[in-house]
C-alpha cells in the first residue's frame, strides 16, 4: 500500500484488493487517491522471456524478411519487444521492417501499445478474443502470406495452428510468460478476506490471472463465501474486459465488466460503483445507509467502524429488515467468545460507534434487526 493524497472520500472505508502484477502501482494511486485501502494481490507473475536470444533471432529475421501482417495479442507484451529490441539496437531496424505491415489488435490495450510505438492499428478486435482475429485474417485471405503473431503468456492458443493451415508463413514472437505469484501466502490472504467480508472489491486485469486467483479461493475453502458476498452485491468483482471475466462468469461469479478494456475505464468503473449510488443501498431510520468493509455511509456521511462491528453490520444489512438471532449474530463474530453476553456487548459497541445514529433495533426475545423502513 501506498501513501498517496487522498482527493476525495468516494471510495471511503473501502478496502480493494488488486489480483493484478502488471501496473497495478498506477491503479492502487488512482483508488488510493479517492480513498480506499489498496492491497496488492498479484496471483500470478510477468516472467520475461528466458531465451532472450530467441527473441533476437526472430526479431532480425523480421528484419530480413519482413511481415505483412503483425497481430498483437496483448499491449505488455508488444512493449516488452519493441523495449527489448531497443536494449539490443534493433530499434529503428524493426520499426523499418514493420512499417509496411497490415496491424492486427486482440483488443485496446493491444490497440493502445500499438499506436504508443508509433504504429496504426488497421484492424481491432471487439470481443478481445484470438478466435475473433483468426475470423477476421482467414476472410481477409492469407495464404502466402508472412504473418509475425505476438503472444500473450499464455503462448499459443491455436492462431498460429490456424493461419499455417491457410497457407500463411507464421512467425511467433513470445516477449513474456506468467510465472507463479511473488507472494502465494498474501494470494491466499486476499481470498481469505474477500470471503470474510474485510474487503468490498477484487480487481483483475488478465484472465489467468483472474483464473489463477480462484484456484486459490477454492483450495482455501472460501471460494463459496465470495460467491455469496458477490451476489448479494456487498463484494464488487470487477475484470478488466470479457476475456479477464471469462474464468468469473464460468465459476458463476456476478461479475463486472469495465466498459473499456483500460486499467482507467476499471478504476472509474469501481469509483462509480461505490461514488455514484451503484452499491447496495438501505433507506433506514437513520437514513441511506451503505456498509463498507472499514464502516458505513448514512445519507453520505462515513462512519469508521472497527472490524467486529463491521461484520456485525454488514450480517444486519445482508437480512435487510429480517431479525436475526443471537445465535446468528454470534456466528459472525471473531474469535471463539460468541455466547449471548459477547452478542450484547458487540451491539452496544456497535451502537456506541454510530454516534446515536438509530439503526439497530432491539426485538424482544428474538435478536436484532436493522431500523428499515418498510415501503
Amino acid at each position: 500500500m501506498t501513501n498517496t493524497p487522498t482527493l476525495d472520500s468516494a471510495l471511503a472505508g473501502c478496502t480493494i484488493i488488486v489480483a493484478a502484477d502488471r501496473r497495478s502501482v498506477d491503479l492502487a494511486t488512482a483508488l488510493e487517491r479517492r480513498g480506499a485501502q489498496v492491497h496488492r494481490a498479484p496471483a500470478l507473475s510477468i516472467v520475461a522471456n528466458a531465451d532472450d536470444a530467441e527473441l533476437m533471432l526472430r526479431t532480425e529475421q523480421l528484419i530480413s524478411a519482413p511481415p505483412d501482417i503483425v497481430v498483437v495479442t496483448t499491449g505488455v507484451g508488444f512493449r516488452g519487444w519493441m523495449d527489448a529490441a531497443h536494449e539490443h539496437g534493433l530499434d529503428e531496424r524493426i520499426g523499418a521492417a514493420l512499417r509496411g505491415a497490415h496491424f492486427v489488435a486482440r483488443g485496446p490495450k493491444a490497440h493502445g501499445a500499438i499506436q504508443q510505438a508509433g504504429f496504426t492499428a488497421d484492424w481491432v478486435a471487439e470481443s478481445e478474443t484470438s478466435a475473433e482475429v483468426g475470423e477476421y485474417l482467414l476472410a481477409s485471405g492469407i495464404s502466402g502470406k508472412r504473418i509475425v503473431v505476438q503472444h500473450h503468456g499464455a503462448g499459443s492458443d491455436g492462431l498460429d495452428e490456424l493461419l499455417t493451415e491457410a497457407g500463411a508463413e507464421v512467425v511467433s514472437v513470445t516477449v513474456y510468460r506468467w510465472g507463479p505469484p511473488p507472494d502465494p501466502e498474501v494470494v491466499r490472504r486476499s481470498a481469505r478476506q474477500a470471503g470474510a467480508g474485510e474487503a468490498d472489491a477484487v480487481l483483475f486485469t488478465s484472465a489467468p490471472g483472474a483464473a489463477s486467483w480462484l484456484a486459490v479461493a477454492e483450495e482455501a475453502g472460501v471460494l463459496d463465501d465470495i460467491r455469496r458476498r458477490a451476489a448479494t452485491g456487498r463484494l464488487l468483482l470487477a475484470a478488466v474486459g470479457p476475456i479477464t471475466a471469462g474464468p468469473l462468469l464460468s465459476a458463476d461469479l456476478e461479475t463486472t465488466i469495465a466498459d473499456r478494456g483500460r486499467l482507467g475505464s476499471l478504476a472509474r468503473c469501481v469509483i462509480a460503483h461505490f461514488g455514484g449510488g451503484r452499491a447496495p443501498s438501505l433507506e433506514t431510520d437513520a437514513g441511506r445507509l451503505e456498509v463498507r468493509s472499514g464502516g458505513v455511509l448514512i445519507d453520505e456521511r462515513f462512519v469508521p467502524l472497527s472490524h467486529t462491528a463491521a461484520r456485525l453490520i454488514e450480517a444486519l444489512f445482508v437480512a435487510g429488515g429480517r431479525v436475526l438471532s443471537r445465535a446468528e449474530i454470534g456466528r459472525v463474530l471473531p474469535g471463539s467468545d460468541r455466547n449471548g453476553h459477547a452478542v450484547e456487548v458487540a451491539v452496544a459497541r456497535l451502537r456506541e460507534s454510530l454516534c446515536g445514529a438509530e439503526l439497530v433495533q432491539t426485538v424482544v426475545k428474538r435478536g436484532y434487526r436493522l431500523a428499515v423502513i418498510e415501503y
